[in-house]
């Protein structure tokens, strides 16, 4: 049962299949230089398809979030929409993973031109206590993943032949 839901749009100034390619491709090496000097590490238990389980860790300079884990439960190319359930960030964070009971984040890549798309990001969550989250909160939490692919962006502009 899903308590609240949280939409955010936002453009990144990257073209859609190289974003997905960069970072829904699944591979952790590519992952790392994606999200590099925000994410150290990524791990993935598994084979990387459907029920793998995706660990990244913060670098410690990006404050209290230490790690963050997911499940991967949808991961469609032709659509360009990933999803991650049993989402849990680890070791602190401001909106502490504890008041959650579940979370499921999930991101579509939509085209918006040459050299762009427009990042549809939906957070579903249950709190532990039923309540809803606070205005403050919602913006935290979704600030986090908005914080994610921006870095993204950031190191693909940078660096665009190394991803191409």
């Amino acid at each position: 049962m899903i308590a609240g839901s949280i939409n955010e749009d936002f453009s990144v100034a990257v073209p859609a299949e190289l974003l997905w390619k960069a970072i829904f491709a699944l591979d952790a090496s590519a992952m790392e230089k994606t999200f590099a000097g925000m994410i150290d590490a990524v791990e993935i238990k598994g084979d990387g398809g459907l029920g793998s389980l995706f660990i990244m860790k913060y670098n410690p300079a990006m404050g209290k979030a230490m790690m963050l884990k997911s499940r991967l439960a949808v991961h469609d190319h032709a659509e360009l929409v990933v999803s991650f359930d049993e989402v849990v960030m680890e070791e602190g964070g401001e909106v502490a993973s504890a008041q959650f009971k579940s979370q499921v984040v999930q991101l579509k890549l939509v085209p918006a031109g040459e050299g762009a798309c427009v990042v549809k990001l939906t957070v579903e969550y249950e709190r532990l206590d039923g309540k809803p989250m606070s205005p403050e909160d919602k913006a935290k939490l979704v600030q986090g993943y908005v914080d994610l692919i921006k870095k993204a962006e950031e190191n693909l502009v940078a660096h665009p032949g190394e991803f191409a």
